[in-house]
């Protein structure tokens, strides 16, 4: 079926197929099989005819596979990779905490590094949460199988399970205020996620490293993305299977 909108859009623009062939460097018989046939050109193809033509993708090709459109866009939810934890600039870590005001989610087996690193976390974590942020802290539960085999294949042993409970001292003060779950979890982790609003930092787990050794993507949410949705869904799931910390409460104890 030939492709009128394409056909349309190169006669308003002046064009021809053998002009649009010259600057896309194909063959003008491509060109004339993607008006004739209504034959799809390469992504790359069709965003370089949009934007000669001033027109968007979708109408010059309203049957582009939702999927692709998916994936395209999923990609850039990625803001940025860095292959360490520890090469995470500081100054990133702190705009996200402060510019979140919906929801922060931290998931992860102990954590340790953040009341270690900004000694003043619980305190701003507690003025978050009187603001109306709503905070959800998942730590792995240091008695359960998950964390065990963790700390074996990072070479650690029984010293992930003491960081957790280390840091669950730092995260007593936050206990029974309002708007913050802290609690346990003993699911297998393959990443660790930092949530803050509609950005998150995912650290992804690698055998035999520890997770300030491994990589971190930096994601934001975009409408019609599906990346940061797959790992919101994942901590919402481990949420939700959780326990409190401190009570052992399942199910709506949820802020």
């Amino acid at each position: 079926m030939p492709n009128e909108r394409l056909k349309d859009a190169l006669q308003a623009s002046g064009m021809t197929p053998e002009s649009l062939a010259d600057e896309l460097e194909v063959d003008a018989k491509t060109v004339r099989r993607w008006i004739s046939t209504g034959r799809t050109p390469y992504p790359r193809h069709r965003s370089a005819i949009a934007a000669m033509l001033d027109e968007a993708e979708e109408y010059l090709w309203p049957n582009i596979d939702t999927a692709e459109r998916q994936a395209r866009v999923s990609e850039s939810e990625v803001i940025r990779t860095y292959p360490r934890r520890f090469q995470v600039p500081s100054e990133l870590w702190r705009r996200l905490f402060d510019n979140a005001t919906e929801r922060i989610g931290i998931l992860v087996y102990s954590g340790l590094f953040l009341p270690e690193h900004d000694p003043h976390l619980i305190e701003a974590l507690q003025r978050k949460a009187e603001a109306g942020t709503k905070i959800t802290v998942l730590l792995g539960d240091p008695d359960c199988e998950a964390v065990a085999v963790r700390g074996r294949e990072e070479g650690i042993g029984d010293a992930l399970a003491a960081k957790i409970r280390n840091v669950l001292a730092f995260y007593e003060k936050l206990r029974g205020t309002e708007g913050i779950f802290v609690g346990f979890h003993t699911s297998t982790l393959y990443n660790s996620i930092y949530r803050y609003d509609d950005e998150m930092l995912v650290n992804t787990h690698v055998y035999g490293f520890p997770a300030a050794h491994a990589p971190v993507m930096h994601l934001r949410r975009l409408a019609g993305g599906t990346l940061f949705n797959s790992y919101a869904d994942s901590f919402d799931r481990v949420w939700t299977a959780s326990r409190d910390a401190w009570t052992g409460d399942h199910g709506k104890v949820r802020p």
